[in-house]
């Protein structure tokens, strides 16, 4: 890059700095007003006239928020999505936006601030007991893993649950584990106003419809990309299928026994589904589904040297796995504009790192720590971390450890001080069969 070019480059997140300190000196009110009766019971089909600015005025406008000009390629034209949003995972670009900040209810997507906040917590081979309490509160019809009481399983297996089978089940024995649903409820707030993801407000650590609970695709975005910078949250995450423990019988010989059972992810970009090839690159992040959110998914995916962040909230088009069929557009049109498209704002940097750039010894270039012994290769026996299908620049993704560096700009203290990120992704691999 020339060095004219690297100093409007510069410029512009320095400004986009500036505009990111002023939204936070704003009165809580301005940048993220608070949620008021049921978050999408009887869903508005338009967004508010005035939303949250925070990570660039353009975001808080109504409708597409995009800078096409010659050599970037025009945006999808078969888009139903309520809301949606692409960003430069590494540079917190965000290059194109559809009400990036409209407050809906967001499914179990809010289970990636679930995780964000209690992966740290509990090594992933503490050991659990189920007791009758534990299950207690879990709304009818949610997605279960298959927990049973007086059954004892890992943290690992649990983890297993809440990102595979987006199980409700595992999430409340966490929550229990967590000295309970409300107290998790409590940090998973003060962890979402830690990340800045201020449209965000928990009612449910599960993501299951309570009224009040919201959140928003910026917010979605900025919570995915603080989760993978967490070693095991990238490796559950991505992966494909996993050996979870089944309950505990007797053989006609009175001899005790507990099979597994295999799981599948249900993020169907990740997986495949009939009507759905797996997408080249994707490493994860979470979908969910609700009543009154639709369906929704954030993910990631690594194409050509570039690591894109989407996320897609309540497709109105009805028909079978269109929050991945347009997540995957959108996606293509990413990578496809990664590069020539003049960002429409930023994600913003976590409280904590802005504070971190202001001081002098601060570590640029520190990752985020995991749970335990988050660091190590896969997720754990019995687990397949994702499958990369080849890229379209005919790179196969497998063995790719990728160390993305990402950039957060801020402004404090009259200074302008760049606060780098790493945010590797997991190692691509083929599929195998399982024996």
């Amino acid at each position: 890059m020339s060095a004219p070019k690297k100093t409007a480059r510069r410029s512009l997140l320095v400004a986009s700095a500036v505009l990111s300190s002023l939204a936070l000196a704003a009165p809580a009110a301005v940048a993220a007003p608070k949620p008021s009766g049921s978050p999408s019971a009887s869903p508005s089909a338009t967004p508010p006239a005035s939303m949250s600015t925070v990570g660039g005025a353009r975001l808080g406008r109504p409708g597409t928020q995009v800078n096409l000009a010659s050599g970037v390629p025009v945006l999808p034209k078969d888009l139903s999505a309520r809301s949606w949003i692409v960003a430069d995972a590494e540079t917190g670009d965000v290059l194109a936006a559809h009400n990036a900040h409209w407050r809906l209810a967001p499914a179990s997507t809010l289970k990636m601030l679930f995780a964000d906040t209690l992966l740290p917590k509990f090594p992933r081979t503490t050991r659990h007991k189920v007791v009758p309490s534990d299950l207690a509160g879990i709304g009818p019809g949610s997605s279960m893993v298959g927990i049973k009481e007086n059954e004892t399983y890992t943290v690992h297996d649990l983890w297993l649950g809440v990102f595979l089978r987006s199980g409700n089940d595992a999430v409340h024995v966490l929550s229990a584990m967590n000295e309970g649903v409300e107290n998790t409820v409590r940090e998973m707030n003060e962890h979402a106003e830690e990340l800045q993801a201020l449209d965000t407000h928990v009612v449910s650590p599960d993501g299951y419809d309570a009224e009040g609970q919201v959140s928003s695709a910026y917010d979605l975005t900025l919570i995915a990309r603080s989760g993978m910078q967490k070693p095991d949250f990238r490796e559950y995450a991505s992966t494909v299928t996993a050996k979870f423990p089944g309950e505990t019988k007797k053989t006609k010989k009175g001899k005790k026994v507990r099979k597994p059972f295999e799981i599948q992810n249900t993020n169907r970009l990740l997986s495949g589904d009939a009507d759905l090839p797996v997408y080249q690159g994707i490493a994860g992040v979470k979908n969910g589904n609700t009543t009154n959110a639709g369906a929704t998914f954030t993910g990631v995916a690594e194409r050509g040297g570039k690591v894109l962040l989407v996320t897609v909230m309540n497709p109105e088009k009805d028909e079978h796995n269109e929050v991945y069929k347009e997540t995957a557009r959108l996606f293509d049109w990413g990578f496809k504009a990664a590069g020539k498209v003049q960002p429409v704002g930023e994600l913003v940097p976590p409280k904590s790192a802005a504070q971190a750039g202001a001081r002098p010894d601060a570590n640029p270039s520190g990752e985020a720590g995991g749970s335990g012994d988050g660091g190590k290769g896969t997720a754990g026996t019995g687990a397949k971390p994702v499958a990369s299908a080849p890229a379209a620049d005919g790179s196969s993704g497998i063995g790719v450890a990728l160390g993305v560096t990402g950039g957060a700009l801020v402004l404090l203290a009259g200074g302008a001080f760049l606060v780098n990120r790493r945010w590797p992704l997991p190692d691509l691999v083929r599929r195998r069969t399982r024996p």
